[in-house]
């Protein structure tokens, strides 16, 4: 189409995943500059990235997780993953309400504020953990706000939402994923070794 940016093209991809137990489609389309080069955005001399891109199956990347992560945990996870790209404050609203619930659920601390919280952690868990969730909140406008209410919309950079929820994803996988597979492996050597005497 031919418009007030020149030409563009609207570009769609389907990939279907060949594992025949699987064989889900992800469909994403991509506007931008019109090229003569097959496949690409731009010019010849000069290869653009597109303007817009709309992942259309999936609507966003979300990982799976089972269900012994509380049901609250994962709803505001999958919505913040599903609104990174259209409001990206948005998504770290809930992002925050992620990390400040399963601070309370997972290690049973409640303040009123969630930057107490995060510094109540801090002999609670691995350095390097603490030092991440802390570090997050000298981002930008999520480090300014963090110690306010975790519902209050505030301006976020599309790059600082995806760092709030890419630390969401390693904390349930390290918190909950983790934890739950070592105790089931712990569970079964005690009940190998009971059935040994």
């Amino acid at each position: 189409m031919d418009n007030k940016l020149g030409k563009q093209v609207l570009k769609t991809i389907v990939i279907v995943c060949p594992n025949s137990n699987c064989r889900e489609a992800s469909i994403t389309a991509y506007l931008g500059s019109y090229t003569d080069v097959i496949g690409g955005f731009g010019t010849k001399e000069k290869d653009e990235p597109p303007h817009s891109v709309w992942p259309l199956r999936p609507q966003a990347k979300i990982k799976i997780y089972p269900d012994y992560v509380p049901e609250v945990i994962i709803k505001d996870y999958q919505e913040a993953c599903l609104i990174k790209n259209f409001s990206p404050k948005a998504s770290a609203t809930l992002s925050r309400r992620c990390l400040q619930g399963m601070i309370r659920g997972v290690w049973d601390v409640k303040k009123n504020r969630l930057v107490d919280e995060i510094d109540a952690l801090k002999n609670k868990i691995d350095a390097l953990s603490w030092e991440a969730i802390d570090s997050i909140r000298h981002i930008g406008n999520i480090g300014a706000h963090m110690e306010k209410d975790i519902n209050l919309i505030l301006e976020v950079e599309p790059k600082e939402a995806e760092l709030l929820i890419g630390l969401i994803e390693t904390l349930i996988t390290e918190w909950y994923v983790n934890k739950h597979e070592r105790e089931a492996r712990m569970n079964k050597i005690i009940e190998v070794a009971k059935n040994k005497i």
